[in-house]
């Protein structure tokens, strides 16, 4: 059985997670259940020569309450495969289902926060160089 905050911290990266975690809400997130998944193993493309073509290492995931598909070819490694393919599911799914209060949406919500308040403090630091440049000329 595949633990989903185990799951949610690989679909976030490493730094994303310590630096956000006490701040987003992840009451919400959903829990697989894995009678509601449908999962088929089918032939990757791409790189990867003979053994990409030989072996279904390709991942297919539905959910079937929602209808939501994900496919999953990053690794030549089926167990690989199937936790990465689980991971983008729950996260699609919890995007699907709680929109704006996903934790991908808080995530993006604090980084954009945290940018518009460093842009800021740019813009202010910048002024005060052209003032102090402003005085400097008059004296």
């Amino acid at each position: 059985m595949f633990m989903h905050s185990a799951l949610l911290r690989r679909s976030i990266s490493a730094s994303q997670f310590s630096r956000f975690k006490h701040s987003v809400d992840y009451s919400k997130f959903p829990v697989l259940n894995e009678n509601d998944l449908e999962e088929m193993h089918v032939r990757g493309t791409g790189p990867g020569g003979q053994k990409v073509n030989k072996t279904s290492n390709c991942v297919v995931l539905k959910h079937i309450p929602t209808g939501i598909l994900v496919k999953c070819h990053e690794s030549r490694s089926l167990p690989k495969n199937q936790e990465i393919a689980r991971s983008h599911l729950l996260t699609k799914i919890d995007n699907f289902l709680n929109g704006e209060n996903s934790v991908e949406a808080q995530l993006k919500a604090l980084q954009d926060k945290k940018d518009s308040a460093r842009k800021a403090k740019k813009e202010k630091l910048k002024l005060l160089k052209e003032k102090w440049k402003e005085r400097e000329k008059e004296s």
